[in-house]
């Protein structure tokens, strides 16, 4: 699907709503984003389309592309994937998923948001099995936070926090064996 088609499917699906732009866009996008996303002139973000469908109660496979020869970034259904597989609690295989795309992709942005996401989690649920894994994992959710236009503040503060609250069960891990010795 030609981001032109993709532009004519919203504009219609908006006009059927008989919705402006500005009611469909609120605080999400702006105006003009739309504008250029419904004349084809802008490819939107994954995260955008799925407002949209949202927005215009249409489903999101209306606006995605039907075959691989259509899909104007291939990692798409990676990324689509992955986040089926983050809301199931699969959070190594969602990042599995992302691993192989290469990081100048379009969608580089919003894959290191999700894998940010991921490795939070992969670190909450390691920390009392293994916290070295932990902190490995807290560590890369920390620098994945502060990457691109989805930069998230709160989550690397939160990876930040688990790993001091690692460093202290590491602390504690290695004072008691040199204290028994």
């Amino acid at each position: 699907m030609t981001p032109e088609e993709r532009g004519r499917r919203i504009k219609e699906a908006r006009i059927a709503k008989k919705m402006t732009q500005s009611e469909v866009v609120g605080s999400f996008i702006t105006r003009n984003m739309l504008s250029q996303i419904e004349s084809g002139s802008a490819v939107p973000s994954l995260k955008t389309l799925e407002y949209l469908a949202s927005v215009l109660d249409i489903p999101i496979s209306t606006l995605m592309p039907q075959n691989e020869s259509d899909c104007v970034f291939p990692e798409t259904e990676a990324l689509i994937s992955a986040k089926k597989h983050f809301a199931k609690g699969n959070y190594r295989a969602a990042v599995m998923s992302l691993d192989s795309i290469d990081d100048n992709s379009p969608l580089s942005d919003e894959i290191s948001a999700v894998k940010a996401r991921c490795y939070l989690k992969l670190a909450e649920e390691t920390a009392d099995s293994d916290a070295a894994k932990a902190v490995e994992y807290a560590k890369e959710a920390a620098v994945l936070a502060e990457k691109g236009f989805y930069a998230n503040s709160a989550l690397k503060s939160e990876a930040a926090a688990l790993l001091n609250k690692l460093a202290e069960k590491l602390k504690k891990y290695y004072e008691d064996i040199i204290s028994g010795i």
